[in-house]
């Protein structure tokens, strides 16, 4: 079906970010909802035209967590959005959510391997079994809305079996 088809689009520019609980209200993630510091937050993006969350494969699934912009690496600082980064919630190494913060290392961690990543350098794996960085979604903020400024960087999910 069409509606099914439309929520499996990978996020584009433009796309906002919004909070899907089952069968509940979507819940649009304005910037400020987004503290520094704070455990990342789950989000799916969001088709503002079509008034749809892209929930309909979980390779959209993203995470927003916001740092002090100074931290961020040369190649991070242009894809980040007043110290917002977006990356996928999908660890590389064995499809797991990436749903903890470890806030002392300001890493990202895997809770089911032990997979490590760093928000500030690209989703870098810096520890643990995943074979390479998260992939990120480059964001802006437009009208006091945070919106995705362009699709993936990088692949997302695991690594084929080789």
């Amino acid at each position: 079906d069409a509606s099914d088809e439309a929520r499996s689009r990978r996020p584009q520019a433009g796309d906002q970010f919004a909070v899907v609980s089952g069968d509940g209200p979507v819940k649009l993630i304005k910037p400020d909802d987004i503290k520094l510091n704070a455990q990342q937050i789950l989000v799916w993006p969001y088709d503002p035209e079509k008034k749809i969350p892209l929930n309909g494969s979980r390779l959209n699934q993203l995470l927003l967590i916001r740092l002090d912009p100074t931290i961020l690496s040369d190649t991070e600082k242009p894809r980040a959005a007043d110290g917002i980064v977006a990356y996928s919630a999908v660890c590389t190494h064995a499809g797991c959510d990436v749903a903890a913060w470890m806030p002392k290392e300001q890493l990202l961690l895997c809770p089911c391997h032990g997979s490590e990543y760093d928000p500030k350098d690209g989703g870098k794996a810096v520890f643990g079994p995943a074979p390479r960085s998260l992939a990120s979604v480059p964001l802006k903020i437009s009208d006091g809305v945070l919106a995705a400024a362009g699709g993936f960087i990088g692949r997302v999910g695991i690594a084929p079996m080789t």
